[in-house]
């Protein structure tokens, strides 16, 4: 499931922006779609401008009924009448999702064989220190058990010994399972989703366990026009290495 807003507060109408000539959207249902790795691919969206796109370019697409706060809403709403085990949510500006990390995601409930797992999601090494302070970039801190403590747009942990600290950056694709996902959604908003605007803060609150998975693979999620631009450079240099 790929939720999909089109008026992004911090970059309106990206998902439809043209990313080497078909829309951010399609580049990322596409790319979830050839990981052959779902049974059903939908972009679940409120949008007409994206379910047109969609559907015109022969994908599938839901029409939301109600507005809703989150992707992970949007989501609930429209796999509330279907038979599923687990739902794995891509964020629709991630054009550069890739097979591996998902592959990774989906054996966290494989090997979950005491059900601890609610919520697997996925994350990547910082070492740029102007990716760790830039606020668009959503950081995790870990158990031992690679279990989330706490996402925020600040740099999380702070570095009183620099030499110590780790920064992982926190990638927009989870993995849910359908009764968690349900679950979620009737949880009402708290303070700190509010503060930081991150809805897994939702999850956490609600003593709901989130696995984090380590991926070396590059993500680029498009919140900037700035994103977009490397985001093109990035897939002309992928075209011209074939």
């Amino acid at each position: 499931m790929i939720p999909a807003r089109f008026e992004a507060s911090r970059f309106p109408g990206k998902l439809m922006k043209d990313l080497v000539g078909k829309s951010v959207i399609l580049r990322t249902y596409e790319a979830t779609l050839n990981s052959n790795l779902f049974d059903e691919v939908y972009v679940v969206t409120d949008s007409d401008i994206i379910y047109n796109e969609i559907i015109s370019k022969g994908g599938k697409a839901i029409k939301s009924i109600n507005e809703h706060e989150s992707g992970s809403d949007r989501i609930a709403e429209a796999v509330a009448s279907m038979d599923i085990d687990i739902v794995v949510n891509v964020q629709g500006d991630e054009p550069f999702t890739q097979t591996e990390p998902l592959i990774k995601l989906l054996k966290v409930f494989k090997k979950d064989t005491l059900n601890e797992v609610d919520i697997a999601s996925l994350m990547i090494k910082l070492e740029d220190e102007d990716e760790i302070n830039n606020p668009n970039n959503v950081k995790v801190v870990i158990d031992d058990r690679n279990f989330a403590m706490y996402f925020s747009r600040a740099p999380i942990p702070y570095p009183r010994e620099k030499s110590l600290a780790t920064y992982f950056k926190h990638i927009g694709i989870y993995a849910f399972r359908k009764e968690a996902l349900m679950r979620f959604t009737k949880l009402p908003i708290n303070a700190l989703e509010a503060t930081e605007k991150l809805e897994n803060l939702r999850f956490l609150a609600n003593g709901m366990k989130v696995k984090m998975v380590e991926t070396g693979q590059l993500a680029i999620g498009i919140d900037t026009p700035e994103d977009l631009e490397k985001a093109i450079e990035l897939f002309n240099r992928n075209l011209k290495s074939y």
